[in-house]
């Protein structure tokens, strides 16, 4: 879809919000706060990288009803400065992937008219992702453009569905999205999951390092009193020659 640019239209306002909560649920917040959060970790270093959820996106100058929200989305050779809107006819390209976390109110939209939006923009990769499991299956689609219409993308044997945009995998796990390093096999983490992590992982080498003393302290116990032990058995044996 061609973006249309009209003359300047200095009396239009573009509102900062339609109203509507971030999410449904508490499942949705915490999947959509983990893909902002894993995303702009895994492009700090790049620069014309811009990562952004639920804030208006503006596509018709001229015309502010004419608008979507994606939960999360990926602008390439956009900078990282925060915006509060975006203006398509302004930044001068669209997202090129996007993250919709679906429900039972807004499940056939994500699948149909905006899905159907989307393509028209040239939104490269397309994620619907039900975390509810109540209206798809399976709870994870992908599709990526091909001319002006999405295709499936096929996920590999272990379930695990990759995009060439991110280059990364996408897959559920136990019950949530995840996404996935291909080189590495690992699942990209929150800071607060690393945080976690790591001082899980301390915790267990304290806990270890303590038994390890409580166990060698135990062994010279147990050489001592075998010692002890000899040297009454010796002193038994000179009483008797």
């Amino acid at each position: 879809m061609t973006i249309v640019s009209f003359p300047p239209q200095t009396m239009v306002e573009y509102p900062e919000s339609d109203g509507k909560p971030m999410a449904e649920t508490m499942k949705h917040i915490l999947v959509i706060t983990y893909l902002l959060n894993v995303l702009m970790a895994w492009f700090r270093d790049r620069a014309d990288m811009y990562v952004g959820g639920n804030n208006l996106i503006y596509y018709v100058e001229g015309f502010p009803k004419k608008f979507f929200a994606p939960d999360v989305y990926l602008i390439p050779g956009l900078d990282k400065t925060p915006r509060r809107v975006l203006k398509l006819w302004e930044i001068k390209r669209a997202p090129a992937v996007i993250f919709e976390i679906t429900s039972r109110a807004t499940w056939e939209d994500d699948l149909g008219d905006k899905m159907e939006l989307y393509a028209q923009l040239g939104v490269r990769e397309y994620f619907v992702y039900d975390v509810e499991h109540e209206e798809l299956e399976p709870p994870l689609r992908g599709f990526r453009l091909a001319g002006f219409e999405y295709e499936p993308m096929q996920p590999d044997p272990d379930g695990r569905i990759y995009s060439a945009e991110l280059q990364l995998q996408l897959q559920e796990i136990d019950g949530t999205l995840r996404l996935i390093n291909p080189r590495t096999g690992e699942i990209l983490k929150t800071y607060t999951e690393s945080e976690e992590a790591r001082q899980e992982a301390e915790e267990l080498a304290h806990e270890a390092g303590i038994r390890a003393d409580q166990e060698y302290q135990a062994r010279l116990e147990a050489e001592a009193e075998a010692a002890r032990l000899r040297a009454e058995l010796e002193k038994l044996r000179g009483k008797q020659d």
